[in-house]
Protein backbone atom coordinates (compact mmCIF):
# COMPACT_ATOMS: atom_id res chain seq x y z
CA UNK A 1 0.00 0.00 0.00
CA UNK A 2 3.29 2.22 -0.04
CA UNK A 3 3.22 4.92 -2.23
CA UNK A 4 6.44 6.07 -3.42
CA UNK A 5 7.76 9.83 -2.80
CA UNK A 6 9.83 10.44 -6.19
CA UNK A 7 9.76 14.59 -5.15
CA UNK A 8 11.37 13.87 -1.70
CA UNK A 9 8.17 15.47 0.49
CA UNK A 10 8.62 13.44 3.54
CA UNK A 11 12.03 11.09 2.23
CA UNK A 12 14.94 13.14 0.29
CA UNK A 13 16.13 11.18 -2.55
CA UNK A 14 12.87 9.23 -3.08
CA UNK A 15 11.58 6.16 -1.06
CA UNK A 16 8.45 4.56 -0.70
CA UNK A 17 6.41 5.31 2.06
CA UNK A 18 3.17 4.44 3.60
CA UNK A 19 1.86 7.20 5.46
CA UNK A 20 -0.27 7.51 8.59
CA UNK A 21 -3.93 7.55 8.96
CA UNK A 22 -7.20 5.13 8.17
CA UNK A 23 -7.25 3.10 5.22
CA UNK A 24 -10.56 2.04 4.06
CA UNK A 25 -10.38 -1.26 2.15
CA UNK A 26 -13.46 -2.61 0.10
CA UNK A 27 -14.26 -5.60 -1.91
CA UNK A 28 -16.77 -4.73 -4.48
CA UNK A 29 -19.13 -6.32 -7.47
CA UNK A 30 -18.37 -3.02 -9.29
CA UNK A 31 -16.90 0.18 -8.55
CA UNK A 32 -20.24 1.39 -6.90
CA UNK A 33 -21.48 -1.89 -4.74
CA UNK A 34 -19.71 -2.55 -1.88
CA UNK A 35 -19.46 -6.45 -0.43
CA UNK A 36 -17.48 -5.71 2.40
CA UNK A 37 -15.14 -3.68 4.21
CA UNK A 38 -12.90 -2.99 6.53
CA UNK A 39 -10.60 -0.31 8.07
CA UNK A 40 -7.12 0.09 9.16
CA UNK A 41 -4.77 2.00 10.89
CA UNK A 42 -1.44 2.85 9.87
CA UNK A 43 0.08 4.44 13.57
CA UNK A 44 2.67 6.01 11.85
CA UNK A 45 4.68 7.07 8.30
CA UNK A 46 6.76 4.11 7.51
CA UNK A 47 9.74 5.08 5.40
CA UNK A 48 11.08 2.47 3.66
CA UNK A 49 14.77 3.96 3.27
CA UNK A 50 18.15 2.96 4.97
CA UNK A 51 18.11 6.00 7.10
CA UNK A 52 14.29 5.03 8.63
CA UNK A 53 12.48 1.85 8.44
CA UNK A 54 14.63 0.27 6.23
CA UNK A 55 14.32 -1.72 3.04
CA UNK A 56 11.02 -2.84 1.87
CA UNK A 57 10.80 -6.76 3.04
CA UNK A 58 10.41 -7.75 -0.56
CA UNK A 59 13.38 -5.51 -1.91
CA UNK A 60 17.67 -6.37 -1.41
CA UNK A 61 18.07 -2.88 -1.34
CA UNK A 62 16.18 0.17 -0.66
CA UNK A 63 14.26 2.00 -3.40
CA UNK A 64 16.09 5.35 -4.03
CA UNK A 65 15.07 7.53 -7.25
CA UNK A 66 16.64 6.37 -10.48
CA UNK A 67 15.04 8.13 -13.15
CA UNK A 68 14.73 11.82 -12.73
CA UNK A 69 16.29 11.72 -16.33
CA UNK A 70 13.16 10.46 -17.68
CA UNK A 71 10.70 12.90 -16.09
CA UNK A 72 11.62 15.90 -18.96
CA UNK A 73 10.30 19.37 -19.33
CA UNK A 74 6.74 18.75 -19.60
CA UNK A 75 3.16 19.45 -17.12
CA UNK A 76 2.14 16.06 -15.74
CA UNK A 77 -1.53 16.14 -14.89
CA UNK A 78 -2.10 16.31 -10.96
CA UNK A 79 -5.07 15.67 -8.47
CA UNK A 80 -5.04 18.96 -7.29
CA UNK A 81 -7.52 21.26 -6.54
CA UNK A 82 -9.94 18.99 -8.90
CA UNK A 83 -7.19 18.15 -11.79
CA UNK A 84 -7.09 22.14 -12.11
CA UNK A 85 -4.25 21.86 -14.39
CA UNK A 86 -6.23 19.60 -17.10
CA UNK A 87 -5.85 21.60 -19.77
CA UNK A 88 -2.54 22.16 -19.89
CA UNK A 89 -1.72 18.67 -18.83
CA UNK A 90 -3.06 17.26 -22.08
CA UNK A 91 -2.92 20.29 -24.63
CA UNK A 92 -0.77 18.50 -27.42
CA UNK A 93 2.87 19.88 -27.51
CA UNK A 94 3.89 23.35 -29.45
CA UNK A 95 7.54 22.99 -28.88
CA UNK A 96 9.52 19.96 -29.41
CA UNK A 97 13.21 21.00 -28.61
CA UNK A 98 15.20 18.82 -25.91
CA UNK A 99 16.83 21.35 -23.60
CA UNK A 100 20.88 21.49 -23.68
CA UNK A 101 21.03 19.39 -20.05
CA UNK A 102 18.95 16.30 -22.15
CA UNK A 103 20.36 16.75 -25.16
CA UNK A 104 24.20 16.47 -23.92
CA UNK A 105 22.94 13.40 -21.72
CA UNK A 106 21.57 11.80 -24.77
CA UNK A 107 22.77 8.68 -25.87
CA UNK A 108 23.09 6.92 -29.17
CA UNK A 109 25.85 5.26 -31.16
CA UNK A 110 27.64 8.16 -31.75
CA UNK A 111 28.03 9.93 -28.52
CA UNK A 112 28.67 6.68 -26.31
CA UNK A 113 32.03 6.66 -24.30
CA UNK A 114 33.02 3.39 -23.21
CA UNK A 115 36.08 4.86 -21.51
CA UNK A 116 32.80 6.46 -18.86
CA UNK A 117 32.51 2.49 -17.61
CA UNK A 118 36.12 1.39 -17.89
CA UNK A 119 37.79 3.23 -15.34
CA UNK A 120 37.46 0.35 -12.62
CA UNK A 121 38.93 -2.67 -14.82
CA UNK A 122 42.40 -2.40 -14.88
CA UNK A 123 43.33 -6.11 -15.56
CA UNK A 124 42.49 -8.06 -18.66
CA UNK A 125 40.81 -11.23 -17.79
CA UNK A 126 42.04 -14.67 -18.30
CA UNK A 127 40.12 -15.96 -21.96
CA UNK A 128 40.65 -19.59 -23.24
CA UNK A 129 42.56 -21.03 -20.59
CA UNK A 130 42.57 -25.04 -20.53
CA UNK A 131 40.54 -26.80 -17.96
CA UNK A 132 38.17 -29.57 -17.63
CA UNK A 133 34.96 -27.79 -16.54
CA UNK A 134 31.98 -28.30 -18.68
CA UNK A 135 28.63 -26.20 -17.90
CA UNK A 136 26.78 -29.34 -16.49
CA UNK A 137 29.08 -28.90 -13.53
CA UNK A 138 27.35 -25.77 -12.58
CA UNK A 139 24.37 -27.15 -12.38
CA UNK A 140 22.84 -25.81 -9.19
CA UNK A 141 25.66 -23.87 -8.12
CA UNK A 142 24.65 -19.85 -6.94
CA UNK A 143 25.46 -17.16 -8.96
CA UNK A 144 28.36 -15.89 -6.98
CA UNK A 145 30.26 -19.80 -6.54
CA UNK A 146 33.78 -19.34 -7.35
CA UNK A 147 33.18 -22.30 -9.83
CA UNK A 148 31.80 -19.67 -12.18
CA UNK A 149 35.12 -17.78 -12.16
CA UNK A 150 36.89 -20.70 -13.33
CA UNK A 151 34.64 -21.90 -16.05
CA UNK A 152 34.94 -18.58 -17.63
CA UNK A 153 38.28 -18.56 -17.83
CA UNK A 154 37.79 -21.46 -20.44
CA UNK A 155 35.65 -19.62 -22.55
CA UNK A 156 36.82 -17.67 -25.35
CA UNK A 157 36.72 -13.90 -26.68
CA UNK A 158 35.44 -15.35 -30.06
CA UNK A 159 32.97 -17.64 -27.81
CA UNK A 160 31.66 -14.68 -25.71
CA UNK A 161 31.21 -12.45 -28.70
CA UNK A 162 29.14 -15.37 -30.23
CA UNK A 163 26.97 -15.81 -27.36
CA UNK A 164 26.39 -11.69 -27.02
CA UNK A 165 25.95 -10.88 -30.80
CA UNK A 166 23.96 -14.23 -32.39
CA UNK A 167 21.23 -14.06 -29.28
CA UNK A 168 18.22 -14.13 -31.86
CA UNK A 169 16.02 -17.34 -31.05
CA UNK A 170 18.96 -19.35 -29.71
CA UNK A 171 22.11 -18.72 -27.48
CA UNK A 172 25.48 -20.12 -29.45
CA UNK A 173 26.82 -23.08 -28.87
CA UNK A 174 30.02 -22.91 -26.67
CA UNK A 175 32.81 -25.90 -27.12
CA UNK A 176 35.65 -25.21 -24.43
CA UNK A 177 32.61 -25.69 -21.43
CA UNK A 178 30.71 -28.36 -23.70
CA UNK A 179 27.76 -26.23 -24.10
CA UNK A 180 25.34 -27.12 -26.97
CA UNK A 181 23.14 -24.66 -28.63
CA UNK A 182 19.85 -23.91 -27.79
CA UNK A 183 16.98 -22.64 -29.44
CA UNK A 184 14.62 -19.95 -27.99
CA UNK A 185 11.21 -18.82 -29.66
CA UNK A 186 9.07 -15.94 -29.74
CA UNK A 187 5.35 -15.65 -29.28
CA UNK A 188 3.34 -14.70 -26.07
CA UNK A 189 0.25 -16.17 -27.46
CA UNK A 190 1.99 -18.94 -29.05
CA UNK A 191 5.30 -20.97 -29.58
CA UNK A 192 6.86 -20.93 -32.88
CA UNK A 193 9.85 -22.41 -33.33
CA UNK A 194 12.07 -20.45 -36.32
CA UNK A 195 14.02 -23.18 -37.42
CA UNK A 196 11.88 -26.16 -37.58
CA UNK A 197 8.51 -24.04 -38.57
CA UNK A 198 6.42 -26.31 -35.66
CA UNK A 199 4.15 -24.53 -33.82
CA UNK A 200 2.20 -25.04 -30.13
CA UNK A 201 -1.09 -23.67 -29.36
CA UNK A 202 -2.18 -20.41 -29.91
CA UNK A 203 -4.09 -19.04 -26.61
CA UNK A 204 -6.74 -16.03 -26.66
CA UNK A 205 -4.63 -12.50 -26.30
CA UNK A 206 -3.24 -11.57 -22.97
CA UNK A 207 -5.99 -9.02 -22.30
CA UNK A 208 -8.52 -11.80 -21.85
CA UNK A 209 -6.56 -14.09 -19.47
CA UNK A 210 -6.52 -10.62 -17.58
CA UNK A 211 -10.35 -9.95 -17.89
CA UNK A 212 -11.06 -13.43 -15.74
CA UNK A 213 -8.70 -12.08 -12.76
CA UNK A 214 -8.08 -15.47 -12.15
CA UNK A 215 -4.15 -16.29 -10.82
CA UNK A 216 -5.03 -20.00 -11.50
CA UNK A 217 -5.94 -19.90 -15.10
CA UNK A 218 -2.52 -18.06 -15.71
CA UNK A 219 -0.74 -20.34 -13.76
CA UNK A 220 -1.92 -23.31 -16.15
CA UNK A 221 -1.25 -20.97 -19.25
CA UNK A 222 2.32 -20.94 -18.25
CA UNK A 223 2.67 -24.83 -17.24
CA UNK A 224 1.17 -25.38 -20.74
CA UNK A 225 3.09 -23.14 -22.22
CA UNK A 226 6.63 -24.58 -20.50
CA UNK A 227 5.09 -28.07 -21.28
CA UNK A 228 5.22 -27.38 -25.24
CA UNK A 229 8.66 -26.08 -25.15
CA UNK A 230 9.70 -28.61 -23.47
CA UNK A 231 8.06 -30.95 -26.07
CA UNK A 232 9.44 -28.77 -28.60
CA UNK A 233 13.34 -28.92 -27.58
CA UNK A 234 12.97 -24.67 -26.89
CA UNK A 235 14.84 -23.65 -23.82
CA UNK A 236 13.58 -19.88 -23.96
CA UNK A 237 10.05 -18.26 -24.64
CA UNK A 238 10.00 -14.57 -25.47
CA UNK A 239 7.11 -14.27 -22.89
CA UNK A 240 4.75 -12.95 -21.42
CA UNK A 241 4.50 -9.87 -22.42
CA UNK A 242 2.99 -7.29 -19.58
CA UNK A 243 3.46 -3.69 -20.45
CA UNK A 244 0.66 -1.47 -19.69
CA UNK A 245 -2.32 -0.71 -22.22
CA UNK A 246 -1.45 3.57 -22.00
CA UNK A 247 -3.71 3.98 -24.31
CA UNK A 248 -6.06 2.00 -26.93
CA UNK A 249 -3.67 2.58 -29.37
CA UNK A 250 -0.70 0.76 -28.92
CA UNK A 251 -0.04 -1.49 -31.54
CA UNK A 252 1.02 -4.42 -29.04
CA UNK A 253 -1.85 -3.85 -26.52
CA UNK A 254 -3.13 -7.66 -27.40
CA UNK A 255 -0.01 -9.04 -26.09
CA UNK A 256 -0.13 -7.11 -22.82
CA UNK A 257 -2.40 -7.79 -19.94
CA UNK A 258 -3.78 -4.73 -18.78
CA UNK A 259 -4.52 -0.75 -18.07
CA UNK A 260 -3.45 -2.13 -14.25
CA UNK A 261 -0.04 -2.67 -13.07
CA UNK A 262 -0.68 -4.91 -10.58
CA UNK A 263 -3.06 -7.26 -12.04
CA UNK A 264 -0.77 -6.78 -15.28
CA UNK A 265 1.86 -8.54 -12.38
CA UNK A 266 -0.03 -11.41 -10.74
CA UNK A 267 -0.90 -12.45 -14.25
CA UNK A 268 2.77 -12.23 -15.26
CA UNK A 269 3.74 -13.70 -12.56
CA UNK A 270 1.48 -16.95 -12.39
CA UNK A 271 2.34 -17.42 -15.89
CA UNK A 272 6.36 -17.09 -15.24
CA UNK A 273 5.69 -19.78 -12.35
CA UNK A 274 4.17 -22.35 -14.54
CA UNK A 275 6.55 -21.71 -17.45
CA UNK A 276 9.11 -22.38 -14.84
CA UNK A 277 7.93 -25.51 -13.79
CA UNK A 278 9.42 -27.33 -17.07
CA UNK A 279 12.69 -25.13 -17.05
CA UNK A 280 12.06 -22.51 -19.63
CA UNK A 281 13.89 -19.20 -19.63
CA UNK A 282 11.24 -16.73 -19.35
CA UNK A 283 12.16 -13.26 -20.95
CA UNK A 284 9.23 -11.00 -19.60
CA UNK A 285 9.21 -8.59 -21.81
CA UNK A 286 9.59 -5.42 -23.08
CA UNK A 287 11.57 -4.07 -20.51
CA UNK A 288 10.06 -1.11 -20.27
CA UNK A 289 7.72 1.57 -20.98
CA UNK A 290 6.84 0.01 -24.23
CA UNK A 291 3.69 2.02 -24.56
CA UNK A 292 3.84 2.86 -28.52
CA UNK A 293 4.67 0.89 -31.58
CA UNK A 294 4.77 4.48 -33.55
CA UNK A 295 8.33 5.07 -34.27
CA UNK A 296 9.67 2.85 -31.51
CA UNK A 297 12.56 1.89 -33.64
CA UNK A 298 13.56 5.40 -34.31
CA UNK A 299 14.50 6.36 -31.20
CA UNK A 300 11.32 7.43 -29.57
CA UNK A 301 11.53 8.84 -26.39
CA UNK A 302 9.45 8.06 -23.27
CA UNK A 303 9.26 10.71 -20.33
CA UNK A 304 7.64 10.05 -17.47
CA UNK A 305 8.06 10.75 -13.48
CA UNK A 306 9.61 7.67 -11.11
CA UNK A 307 5.86 7.72 -9.27
CA UNK A 308 4.32 6.25 -12.21
CA UNK A 309 7.24 4.07 -13.34
CA UNK A 310 7.28 2.15 -10.02
CA UNK A 311 3.58 2.07 -9.37
CA UNK A 312 2.23 1.62 -12.82
CA UNK A 313 5.04 0.83 -15.40
CA UNK A 314 7.24 -1.13 -13.85
CA UNK A 315 4.99 -3.17 -11.29
CA UNK A 316 4.00 -5.80 -13.77
CA UNK A 317 7.92 -6.65 -14.28
CA UNK A 318 8.69 -6.25 -10.17
CA UNK A 319 5.64 -9.18 -9.28
CA UNK A 320 7.02 -11.17 -12.63
CA UNK A 321 10.87 -11.60 -10.75
CA UNK A 322 9.79 -11.19 -7.36
CA UNK A 323 6.69 -13.35 -7.19
CA UNK A 324 6.97 -15.75 -10.15
CA UNK A 325 10.55 -16.27 -10.57
CA UNK A 326 11.55 -14.59 -14.11
CA UNK A 327 15.09 -15.51 -15.26
CA UNK A 328 15.59 -13.75 -18.26
CA UNK A 329 14.01 -10.32 -19.51
CA UNK A 330 13.53 -8.79 -22.90
CA UNK A 331 14.19 -5.17 -22.89
CA UNK A 332 12.43 -2.16 -25.51
CA UNK A 333 13.17 -0.35 -28.56
CA UNK A 334 12.14 2.88 -27.04
CA UNK A 335 14.30 5.13 -24.68
CA UNK A 336 13.80 5.59 -20.85
CA UNK A 337 13.78 9.88 -21.03
CA UNK A 338 17.07 9.82 -22.95
CA UNK A 339 18.76 6.86 -22.86
CA UNK A 340 17.65 3.70 -24.80
CA UNK A 341 16.24 1.04 -22.07
CA UNK A 342 18.60 -1.83 -23.67
CA UNK A 343 21.71 0.37 -21.96
CA UNK A 344 19.42 2.01 -19.26
CA UNK A 345 21.94 1.01 -16.18
CA UNK A 346 19.64 2.16 -13.68
CA UNK A 347 16.70 -0.26 -15.51
CA UNK A 348 18.94 -3.20 -15.74
CA UNK A 349 21.54 -2.85 -12.77
CA UNK A 350 19.60 -1.03 -9.88
CA UNK A 351 16.25 -1.82 -10.15
CA UNK A 352 16.23 -5.15 -12.03
CA UNK A 353 19.48 -6.62 -10.62
CA UNK A 354 19.91 -4.53 -7.47
CA UNK A 355 16.52 -4.25 -5.77
CA UNK A 356 14.65 -6.77 -7.28
CA UNK A 357 17.21 -9.66 -7.36
CA UNK A 358 17.22 -10.98 -10.68
CA UNK A 359 19.41 -13.43 -11.90
CA UNK A 360 19.96 -14.14 -15.40
CA UNK A 361 20.17 -12.52 -18.93
CA UNK A 362 18.53 -10.03 -20.53
CA UNK A 363 17.97 -9.92 -24.48
CA UNK A 364 17.25 -6.65 -26.50
CA UNK A 365 14.10 -6.73 -28.78
CA UNK A 366 15.15 -7.08 -32.57
CA UNK A 367 18.19 -6.09 -33.25
CA UNK A 368 18.79 -3.50 -35.74
CA UNK A 369 21.12 -1.61 -34.75
CA UNK A 370 23.15 -1.16 -38.29
CA UNK A 371 20.00 1.34 -38.69
CA UNK A 372 18.68 2.32 -36.36
CA UNK A 373 21.63 4.18 -34.82
CA UNK A 374 21.15 3.44 -30.87
CA UNK A 375 21.00 -0.37 -30.36
CA UNK A 376 24.91 -1.25 -29.99
CA UNK A 377 26.41 -4.13 -28.02
CA UNK A 378 29.24 -1.93 -27.25
CA UNK A 379 26.83 0.48 -24.55
CA UNK A 380 24.57 -2.48 -23.27
CA UNK A 381 27.41 -5.41 -22.10
CA UNK A 382 28.67 -2.40 -19.97
CA UNK A 383 25.56 -1.91 -18.17
CA UNK A 384 23.08 -4.77 -17.83
CA UNK A 385 22.78 -5.95 -21.34
CA UNK A 386 23.92 -9.49 -22.02
CA UNK A 387 22.42 -10.57 -25.52
CA UNK A 388 21.64 -9.15 -28.93
CA UNK A 389 18.39 -10.45 -30.76
CA UNK A 390 20.34 -10.96 -34.04
CA UNK A 391 20.86 -13.96 -35.87
CA UNK A 392 22.35 -12.64 -38.88
CA UNK A 393 25.26 -11.34 -37.50
CA UNK A 394 24.95 -7.28 -37.26
CA UNK A 395 28.04 -6.18 -36.93
CA UNK A 396 26.61 -3.17 -33.84
CA UNK A 397 25.80 -6.75 -32.02
CA UNK A 398 28.86 -7.96 -31.33
CA UNK A 399 31.62 -6.04 -28.98
CA UNK A 400 34.64 -4.29 -30.18
CA UNK A 401 37.99 -3.67 -29.53
CA UNK A 402 38.48 -6.55 -27.88
CA UNK A 403 41.85 -5.48 -26.95
CA UNK A 404 40.76 -3.42 -24.20
CA UNK A 405 40.31 -5.11 -20.50
CA UNK A 406 37.02 -3.15 -20.35
CA UNK A 407 35.33 -4.35 -22.98
CA UNK A 408 36.31 -7.96 -22.14
CA UNK A 409 35.30 -7.76 -18.41
CA UNK A 410 32.03 -6.17 -19.62
CA UNK A 411 31.88 -9.34 -22.19
CA UNK A 412 32.82 -11.46 -19.35
CA UNK A 413 30.18 -10.10 -17.28
CA UNK A 414 27.40 -10.56 -20.04
CA UNK A 415 28.52 -14.38 -20.93
CA UNK A 416 28.15 -15.13 -16.56
CA UNK A 417 24.64 -13.67 -17.13
CA UNK A 418 23.65 -15.64 -20.08
CA UNK A 419 25.48 -19.09 -19.40
CA UNK A 420 23.47 -19.01 -15.48
CA UNK A 421 20.28 -18.67 -17.15
CA UNK A 422 20.78 -21.38 -19.32
CA UNK A 423 22.66 -23.47 -16.58
CA UNK A 424 18.99 -23.33 -14.92
CA UNK A 425 16.28 -23.97 -17.56
CA UNK A 426 15.74 -27.33 -19.63
CA UNK A 427 18.81 -26.74 -21.81
CA UNK A 428 20.03 -29.13 -19.44
CA UNK A 429 18.13 -32.18 -19.74
CA UNK A 430 20.16 -35.16 -20.92
CA UNK A 431 19.16 -35.51 -24.99
CA UNK A 432 20.49 -32.12 -25.08
CA UNK A 433 24.12 -33.28 -24.89
CA UNK A 434 23.37 -36.42 -26.77
CA UNK A 435 23.62 -37.18 -30.52
CA UNK A 436 19.59 -36.95 -31.70
CA UNK A 437 18.50 -41.03 -32.87
CA UNK A 438 17.29 -39.22 -36.44
CA UNK A 439 20.78 -37.65 -36.73
CA UNK A 440 22.29 -41.19 -35.69
CA UNK A 441 20.54 -41.98 -38.26
CA UNK A 442 21.82 -39.89 -41.33
CA UNK A 443 25.19 -40.34 -40.00
CA UNK A 444 24.70 -44.24 -40.65
CA UNK A 445 22.99 -43.97 -43.94
CA UNK A 446 25.73 -41.32 -45.61
CA UNK A 447 28.27 -44.20 -43.90
CA UNK A 448 26.44 -46.83 -45.68
CA UNK A 449 26.46 -44.78 -48.64
CA UNK A 450 29.69 -43.73 -49.03
CA UNK A 451 31.21 -47.48 -48.13
CA UNK A 452 28.79 -48.09 -50.91
CA UNK A 453 30.10 -45.38 -53.49
CA UNK A 454 33.85 -46.55 -52.92
CA UNK A 455 33.13 -49.84 -53.35
CA UNK A 456 31.33 -49.42 -56.88
CA UNK A 457 34.17 -47.28 -57.46
CA UNK A 458 36.79 -50.07 -56.70
CA UNK A 459 34.70 -52.36 -59.21
CA UNK A 460 34.49 -49.80 -62.00
CA UNK A 461 38.37 -49.52 -61.64
CA UNK A 462 38.99 -52.90 -61.55
CA UNK A 463 36.87 -53.68 -64.22
CA UNK A 464 38.01 -51.08 -66.61
CA UNK A 465 42.19 -52.46 -65.82
CA UNK A 466 40.71 -55.95 -66.49
CA UNK A 467 39.21 -54.97 -69.93
CA UNK A 468 42.37 -53.03 -70.68
CA UNK A 469 44.90 -55.98 -69.75
CA UNK A 470 42.26 -58.30 -72.03
CA UNK A 471 42.29 -55.54 -74.67
CA UNK A 472 45.94 -55.39 -74.63
CA UNK A 473 46.45 -59.40 -75.48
Amino acid sequence: MASYDYSGIKAAGGAYVLEQGDYDISIRSDSHTVLDSRTVTVDRDYIYNDTNDGKRASDEIAAVNQFDHAAGDVTYLSRKDHFANYDIATAAPTDFTMTDTVLNGFYCQNTFDPSSYDAAHTEMPTQGASGSLTIRDMEGLAYDDPKWEQLLNQVTIDEMNSLIGTGGYASAKVESIGLPATIECDGPQAIKNNYTGQSGTAYPAATMIAATWNKDLAYRRGQSMGLQCQDMNVAGWYGPAMNIHRTPFSGRNFEYYSEDGTLSGWMGANEVKGALEYGVQTYIKHFALNDSETNRKNMLCTWTNEQAMREVYLKSFELSVKVGGANNAMTAFNYIGNVWAGACEPFLQTVLRGEWGFQGATVTDWFNGTTDGCMYADAAIRVGGDKMLSSAGDVKGFASNTNNAGTVNAMRTATHNILFGIVNSNAMNDRNFKTPGWVTTIYIADAVIAVALVAIELYVILRFRKQSKAAAR
